[in-house]
Parts: C-alpha cells; structure tokens; sequence
C-alpha cells in the first residue's frame, strides 16, 4: 500500500518530467532536445508565400518561396528536416531558415514550394510529421 501511495504521489507531482515518447515537447524542439534525442515532432503546419518572398528572414538571407525551406520557432538555423503531411503520406526534406510560424497550434511554416509539394497548398493547414536529419 505504502508503494503504491508513493507512486501516485511521484505521478502526481512530476509529470512534467516525464516524456511518453521522444518529440512529445508541446509543440516545440530545442537544441537541446535535438542533441538529446527527441527528434520527431507532430503538429499543424502552415505555408507562407508572395507576401514574404524576398524579405529578409531570421539567418539573414532572403526569403525565396521557390525555395525548399521552412521557419520553425525553435530549432537552430540550418537544420534539415523531413515534413510529412500525415493526411497524404507526401513527404520533402527542407532547412529551417527563419522563425515562427506566430499563429497559436502550429509547428511549422513551409515554403510555397515545400507545401506545392506537400500537397497542402489548398488546404492551408495540414497535419504534419517533423523528423530532424542528421
């Protein structure tokens, strides 16, 4: 009895510290968690295009919607990831180059190109699959 009270009472307590699968952050990946290990993450993702298409973006280049990249909000300048649209099984492979998106729900800003690709471009938002390469 005195067992199971102590382990109701450590569940209760500490939840946060406790990952039920790698990538499960609510929503966001740090350096730290990549380095760590937690290389998969799932959420919504949106695609951002001619608005933006030739601003500056977060690693000083310009943005290009022709191009295969994408913002994310917290995963270093530079890393390439796989995004799979969940809904369609489409995947492509983009580098995170600028920051956000800035909308509340969503993991992942791709290119007019990436979400061309993705097969998402109609629909606006689409259920993804992030997988950090190496």
């Amino acid at each position: 009895m005195r067992t199971l009270i102590i382990t109701l009472l450590v569940v209760l307590v500490f939840p946060g510290c406790v990952s039920l699968r790698p990538g499960a952050t609510g929503g966001t990946v740090s350096r730290k968690a990549v380095a760590a290990g937690e290389r998969v993450q799932v959420g919504n993702a949106s695609w951002y295009g001619k608005q933006f298409h030739g601003r500056k973006m977060a690693d000083g280049g310009q943005y290009d919607m022709y191009a295969m990249v994408a913002a994310h909000k917290t995963l270093p300048l530079g890393t390439r990831v796989r995004v799979t649209n969940l809904s369609n099984r489409k995947s492509v492979v983009v580098t995170i180059r600028d920051r956000g998106p800035y909308v509340a729900g969503r993991i992942i800003d791709m290119s007019n190109r990436a979400a061309k690709l993705l097969g998402m471009r109609a629909k606006g938002v689409t259920k993804v699959r992030i997988e950090v390469l190496r």
